[in-house]
């Protein structure tokens, strides 16, 4: 399952990932050959929503997350 541009992550989308389909997310981030820079953020958030939800699911792709902190000032 690739997920679609225009389509929104719910809780439903997030529920129906597995190990399998996360990998494939995964992957495609680390290939990072987007047709556009959005279509990797979207997959960027869907991850981010993953590692939220189902963090059981994205242990081993924590460092494409870049969830390092920082100061905005």
């Amino acid at each position: 399952m690739e997920f679609i541009a225009n389509e929104k992550i719910t809780e439903e989308l997030v529920g129906s990932f597995n190990e399998e389909m996360t990998y494939e997310l995964a992957k495609r981030l680390e290939d990072d050959n987007y047709n556009s820079p959005f279509d990797g953020l979207k997959d960027w958030h869907l991850l981010r929503a993953l590692a939220i939800n189902r963090p059981e699911l994205t242990t081993n792709y924590n460092h494409l997350l870049d969830q390092e902190p920082f100061d905005e000032n």
